[in-house]
């Protein structure tokens, strides 16, 4: 997995989860749940690059 990669994945993992908090703070479900969406986004690509990773070795 490139560093990039990883920096980004991590970076949009953590934007979800203070949108999942803040939909929390502020009783908006939406919002709520665009954080887990993006958390879950970013969990996927991570993956995806694990297994690119695996294979390139």
């Amino acid at each position: 997995m490139g560093m990039d990669d990883k920096i980004n994945n991590t970076a949009e993992k953590t934007a979800g989860k203070v949108k999942e908090g803040a939909g929390r703070a502020t009783d908006n479900e939406r919002l709520e749940a665009e954080g887990r969406t993006d958390q879950a986004k970013a969990d996927l690509k991570q993956a995806g690059e694990k297994v690119k990773d695996a294979f390139r070795s």
